[in-house]
């Protein structure tokens, strides 16, 4: 590991990490965001004496993650690495949502430095719990020299932001990457790498809304065999902005809700069309008229429209 006296910024937000059991071999049935982040470290002697600064951004079960603590997240993130001193930051995150977290955070930020979420699928009180080496790992990326950008780091592999997504719902190592497959691994405290750190051009805090309710209402819904539009048609009556359809295959789309979100579209509602499979992307040759998000998951589809909708109100 390089750069070990770089200071590093912990911003906590809660999560399983950060959870507690009554039993400790309950992995189950805990109550996430029980613990501070500065618990957390203090429970890993190995972090004993590093440079390491806290803020407690949020104390949520990640699946009530909003845009308040995801603007909080951003505000914060951006006022810690324009510090000369800050070499990187770690995000202790759940991770139901970990992957849209990620996602907004590079798409807005593009960081020049590493900016680390990190998260456990057991709580802190676990007889196994996971959360204290995927801290040490993370504390590994976000030192490294010439590390930059948002990545994930859990089960000692390192996930780029742009490709990020939870593929199980209990194991350890229950995030992928896709197609392109993750950037490093962290093994014994050293960092082997396999490709490139995400790279882009961030959108900037300054069109991120302070009012929750002025940000664009995005929402996801799902083609299957005997889909209707009644969900699409109920969400132009409630005022939405825009819709993510989770498409089957190759980004196709049952025909009563296909046109059904032409309709929508027609009316106004901005449409993207992701694949609801766990790998490929949507390659543009079905479902003429509605937009494709590529090799977007739904839920980054969704945030990647909302940062569209919020460009356009100030174009």
């Amino acid at each position: 590991m390089q750069n070990k006296q770089g200071l590093v910024v912990v911003l906590g937000t809660g999560g399983t990490i950060a959870g507690t059991a009554a039993n400790a071999s309950d992995n189950v049935g805990y109550s996430a965001a029980q613990l501070g982040a500065s618990q957390l470290l203090a429970a890993i002697p190995a972090l004993a004496g590093q440079p390491i600064e806290v803020e407690q951004i949020a104390q949520i079960d990640s699946k009530d993650m909003g845009f308040s603590v995801w603007r909080a997240l951003a505000v914060a993130v951006g006022k810690h690495l324009a510090r000369p001193e800050v070499a990187g930051i770690v995000i202790t995150h759940g991770t139901d949502t970990l992957e849209e977290t990620a996602y907004f955070l590079q798409r807005v930020l593009a960081p020049l430095k590493p900016v680390v979420l990190v998260a456990a699928m057991r709580p802190a009180t676990s007889l196994q719990a996971d959360g204290p080496q995927n801290l040490l790992d993370a504390m590994v990326v976000a030192q490294e020299h010439g590390a930059h950008g948002v990545v994930a780091v859990l089960a000692g592999a390192v996930h780029s932001a742009l490709d990020v997504r939870k593929v199980h719902a209990y194991r350890l190592d229950a995030f992928g990457s896709g197609d392109a497959g993750v950037i490093a691994q962290v093994e014994e405290g050293r960092l082997r790498r396999h490709r490139e750190w995400p790279a882009g051009e961030g959108v900037g805090l300054a069109r991120l809304p302070r009012d929750g309710a002025k940000w664009p209402v995005v929402e996801i819904v799902t083609s299957h065999s005997e889909a209707q539009g009644t969900f699409v048609r109920a969400l132009r009556e409630a005022g939405v902005h825009g819709i993510v359809v989770a498409s089957t295959g190759n980004g196709s789309v049952h025909h009563v809700l296909q046109a059904a979100l032409l309709e929508a579209q027609a009316a106004g509602v901005a449409v993207l069309r992701a694949t609801r499979c766990l790998g490929g992307s949507v390659i543009d040759a079905t479902e003429p008229g509605l937009p494709s998000a590529g090799a977007l998951t739904p839920v980054q589809a969704r945030i990647e429209l909302v940062l569209q909708l919020l460009a356009r109100r100030v174009a």
